[in-house]
């Protein structure tokens, strides 16, 4: 998942701009079918553009596709991952490409407004055999699978075990042992006093109010038996009296945040903890070496979670090259393509065979414990304490979902009322619900 520049998810402009289309565009006559061609000729492939190397990866999996076989040439654009989905939001269905990226959770919007197509009849079976159970569940909609992904995502808390010896606190090795919500208190308490900063954690405070706020924190309304939707609906879930808990207990940390524009406080060793994801392992694994750990989110009453979830593939609605769309995924979806993106990203795959393969998330890998959180991973409607990672909920409402929850953590955590902004978003979010029909 793009997280990394404020969650390297779109911005709430092109949510926004998702959640117009779902008003706007309904259902007509007009609109583009997808054909599978002869499997011959040039076919469109777009891409958000997110850090280097995986733009390095995705180029050179085009590049070896194309060298792979004669029949079908696929020609890339890259487009910068801030505009990207408002990119696609504001292109006609029948000018898309004939295969792109698509930000997990943006995936029922764009499947409900008919601008990509149902993958079943165009990859292959054994290519979505191999995806993940995590990947079937973010790619399907409405008992459709629409898209596939390369690779999933995991969060947790990074720690600097030099610092954590030195405030005296119990390091969780299992989910199972995380901290509560009164030892996570006590042990930002402690880090912040052996910090160099005279803080204790870095949790990007800065995009709060963007994907990074649902995609991080959400996990703990979760954790403490809240949710954000319930029979697809907001009121009496975003708004419970565990919710609303929860966002209070958040915002109860703010005194031991570091402010870190440049995303340096935990790697530069200003603070002992860092919530974030796989995404920032490379780099905090060089600064750090064997001084790095990952840990699991506290728990706030209902077992740890986490989030989970990222960008997937897709086939537009208007190609008429579905057959050659397909190949090219199966050739992206390949042990090697998928191999080689994980390599640039850190990411877990999202592939049967090569998270087998995966060291970092395997037993003794350096991210161990979060790949354990993936093996339980569950939908946002069908969450229980066994659960240890939440995806997003999957809807065509959930640009004015993230939007809300968004504006409403981002209050909180600058000392609003948590009831009453949680409340104000979940009336927001049910009055979009109900002037779309509930998005049936």
């Amino acid at each position: 998942m793009n997280i990394k520049r404020a969650a390297r998810r779109g911005s709430l402009a092109a949510l926004a701009a998702v959640t117009a289309v779902a008003v706007i565009t309904g259902c007509s006559s007009s609109e583009p079918q997808s054909a599978a061609g002869d499997g011959t000729g040039t076919i469109q492939i777009w891409s958000h553009q997110g850090q280097e190397a995986e733009v390095a990866a995705i180029k050179a999996a085009v590049n070896g596709f194309n060298s792979s076989q004669s029949k079908v040439k696929a020609s890339l654009r890259l487009i910068p991952g801030d505009t990207y989905t408002q990119t696609i939001t504001n292109t006609p269905a029948d000018k898309l490409p004939d295969v792109m990226d698509i930000d997990g959770p943006t995936l029922a919007s764009f499947a409900y407004n008919k601008r990509i197509s149902p993958l079943s009849d165009y990859v292959s079976k054994a290519t979505i055999d191999n995806a993940t159970a995590g990947s079937i569940a973010e790619g399907t909609y409405d008992h459709k699978l629409y898209g596939l992904a390369q690779f999933d995502s995991a969060i947790g808390l990074y720690g600097n075990k030099k610092l954590l010896a030195a405030a005296g606190v119990p390091i969780p090795t299992s989910s199972d042992q995380a901290w509560t919500t009164s030892q996570f208190a006590d042990v930002l308490k402690k880090v912040a006093a052996v910090s160099p900063s005279g803080k204790a954690i870095d949790l990007r405070e800065s995009g709060l109010s963007g994907e990074w706020g649902i995609y991080a924190f959400s996990p703990l309304i979760y954790s403490a038996g809240g949710g954000i939707l319930k029979d697809n609906k907001a009121s009496g879930a975003l708004n419970s009296a565990a919710s609303v808990k929860a966002l209070k207990t958040f915002a109860s940390w703010k005194p031991y945040v570091a402010s870190s524009p440049d995303g340096k406080a935990f790697p530069d060793g200003k603070v002992g903890l860092q919530w974030s994801g796989h995404w920032l392992y490379p780099d905090n694994s060089k600064a750090l070496g064997k001084n790095l750990v990952a840990l699991p989110l506290p728990n706030l009453g209902d077992g740890a979670k986490s989030g989970v979830g990222s960008w997937t593939w897709g086939i537009g609605a208007g190609t008429k090259n579905g057959k050659a769309a397909g190949a090219f995924l199966d050739y992206l979806l390949s042990d090697t393509s998928v191999n080689a993106m994980v390599k640039a990203n850190g990411a877990p795959p999202a592939t049967k065979s090569a998270f087998a393969d995966a060291s970092l998330y395997k037993t003794g890998g350096a991210l161990a414990l979060w790949g354990k959180q993936l093996a339980k991973a569950c939908a946002a409607d069908k969450v229980t304490s066994d659960c240890a990672a939440i995806y997003r909920p999957v809807t065509p409402g959930y640009p004015t979902v993230t939007a809300k929850f968004g504006s409403a953590l981002s209050a909180i955590y600058g000392g609003a009322d948590p009831k009453t902004e949680l409340t104000n978003a979940a009336r927001a979010i049910d009055s979009n619900f109900a002037d779309n029909s509930n998005y049936k």
